[in-house]
């Protein structure tokens, strides 16, 4: 989270691809819970990436706790049947 100030400017994988071919940018569907990698409540723009990040480990680590115990139980359950 230190090194934010450190991120590229330069624009990711699909931004690049966009801007080679020149394909315009439609209006989404759905903007997402951080758009741009920013708490949209937020004014401080530091503050706003920093949350987000914080956020996001949170969301992935929830997310990998949740599938570690289905898979386990899934195997005990394979376990005890025979």
């Amino acid at each position: 989270m230190l090194f934010i100030p450190l991120a590229s400017s330069n624009p990711d994988g699909l931004e690049k691809v966009v801007q080679d071919f020149g394909a315009k940018e439609q209006k989404p569907i759905w903007d997402g819970l951080m758009t741009d990698y920013s708490v949209s409540f937020i004014n401080n723009s530091y503050a706003s990436t920093l949350l987000a990040g914080i956020i996001g480990v949170i969301l992935v680590f929830v997310a990998a706790l949740i599938l570690n115990k289905t898979l386990i139980s899934k195997k005990n359950n394979s376990v005890s049947e025979k």
